[in-house]
């Protein structure tokens, strides 16, 4: 038992925690399959591979500061069928993320925009991608302040550094004209560099009379929408299944 003691002590100054919550385990594995040394050793350092990397993972989810924590396991496409299943999962696979691609999910209300958009970050994360979620109003009112405060590049820094940025919201109302200027910033530097995901109600061509200047409207979303899969979802929403009548007749079905 010393030496088992002498062992994990040699673990914890080298950070091996994976190893060290397994050590018992795999040592009993290793007696009851009679394993050899080099197959021991094996499986003792992918518990700490897999430790690591599931640290990264879980780091790389909380810096995207999603909502919610969705999935596409999560989500039921059976529910909507109009809902396209094979592109948004062929999505999945992040590819256009590879490519620099984007994507725009527009519709109504509680079609499952946002859950679809933090479900393909949840993704990206998976894959070792970094991911920033955002309400497209409190970003444009983070870069307001930093024009206020002169901290405007570090800001817009902030939103150019991820993989991937979701903008969920956009469009909900008219931009200032400073508004758009920071809209125009922030795709002209992510164009072609990296990808974007943008949740909307209106339709991208119903984008355009936001902006203040026409000028500043096509530079930016034609930058946009070039290259973005465009995905417009329809049928029923989602949120009809949550409201509390809902939930109340369930019960009453149910007793």
């Amino acid at each position: 038992m010393a030496d088992i003691h002498q062992l994990e002590n040699k673990m914890r100054q080298l950070k091996l925690n994976g190893m060290l919550d397994t050590l018992e385990l795999r040592l009993s594995q290793a007696q009851k399959e009679s394993l050899g040394f080099i197959q021991f050793l094996e499986i003792l350092l992918e518990d700490e591979v897999q430790r690591r990397a599931n640290k990264r993972l879980a780091r790389r989810i909380t810096q995207a500061h999603f909502e919610e924590e969705k999935s596409l396991e999560g989500f039921d496409f059976n529910f909507n069928p109009k809902i396209p299943a094979q592109h948004i999962n062929d999505l999945a696979t992040c590819r256009f993320i590879e490519r620099k691609e984007s994507i725009i999910f527009c519709g109504p209300v509680g079609v499952g925009k946002t859950h679809l958009s933090q479900a393909l970050g949840h993704q990206a994360c998976r894959q070792g991608y970094s991911v920033l979620f955002t309400k497209a109003g409190r970003l444009l009112s983070d870069l307001g302040g930093g024009r206020a405060d002169d901290t405007w590049d570090k800001r817009l820094h902030r939103y150019l550094k991820p993989d991937l940025l979701i903008l969920d919201d956009f469009a909900l109302k008219e931009f200032t004209k400073t508004q758009a200027e920071d809209l125009y910033e922030l795709i002209d530097q992510r164009y072609r560099s990296s990808s974007m995901i943008v949740t909307a109600n209106r339709s991208p061509k119903d984008w355009y009379p936001l902006f203040p200047n026409p000028v500043i409207a096509e530079s930016a979303l034609d930058r946009l929408i070039s290259c973005a899969h465009v995905i417009t979802l329809t049928g029923k929403s989602h949120r009809i299944l949550l409201s509390p009548d809902k939930a109340l007749e369930k019960e009453v079905v149910t007793v």
